[in-house]
């Protein structure tokens, strides 16, 4: 027990003496995930609208195929982006394996379905008659788009919300595609695994409580955003 508390008393002394080993791993993680969240959120939410506000054979394959992909396990998005940006793989020759792309390329991936699918959820629970009116004035698909934008604006962020949580909880993808290496990929959740595995638990404790407190930040947007009533 006295090591235990010990250790909190050590990861505290770090995070509050703002050690910069610690906050150039938080930074490597927030600009990662923010990226891909940022690529991710832009495509989920024109996808998913567009989905939603369409009919066309395979609809309902695209949504099982969505709910399939958001519990797809990290491990097999790094899987899959390992073979094809490693050497012998088709996109090797642009070299990204080991980068901050390669990492964000993964994370994007991974969070896309999320988006979307909570994204295309949103665009089902709103007022039927929103779209049949729109259609009946005639309104062009980038014009319905736009107001389904406006409409449900807060519950889409409460998606992008949710996607950033994932990102940046993410282990399996980052570290198969990242290599864990220090200043350019090494994010929390890999530095938490690797630096408690050599004994460094400090350090690992240190970087689980910012994670713990970035998690609180995001699900605090989350249900300020999902308890925000629509007009």
């Amino acid at each position: 027990m006295a090591y235990f508390s010990d250790s909190i008393s050590v990861a505290i002394q770090l995070i509050l003496k703002f050690d910069p080993n610690v906050y150039e791993i938080v930074w490597t993680s927030l600009k990662i995930s923010l990226i891909a969240t940022t690529f991710s959120g832009l495509l989920g939410v024109l996808l998913g609208i567009w989905v939603g506000i369409k009919e066309f054979i395979g609809k309902s394959f695209i949504r099982h195929a969505l709910n399939t992909l958001m519990a797809m396990p990290t491990v097999m998005i790094g899987l899959i982006f390992y073979g094809l940006l490693s050497r012998k793989g088709s996109l090797g020759e642009f070299g990204l394996l080991y980068t901050e792309d390669a990492v964000i390329l993964g994370e994007a991936c991974l969070i896309l379905p999320i988006i979307m699918n909570m994204t295309l959820l949103a665009v089902d629970s709103a007022d039927k008659r929103m779209l049949t009116t729109l259609k009946t004035l005639g309104a062009k698909t980038h014009q319905q788009i736009i107001l389904a934008l406006s409409e449900l604006r807060y519950v889409i962020s409460a998606g992008i919300i949710t996607g950033f949580g994932r990102a940046i909880g993410e282990v399996g993808a980052a570290m198969m595609l990242g290599g864990n290496i220090q200043g350019t990929t090494r994010t929390m959740t890999t530095a938490i695994a690797m630096e408690t595995g050599k004994g460094d638990f400090e350090l690992g404790l240190a970087l689980g409580i910012l994670l713990l407190l970035i998690a609180l930040t995001v699900n605090l947007l989350f249900h300020l955003l999902k308890n925000k009533p629509e007009y």
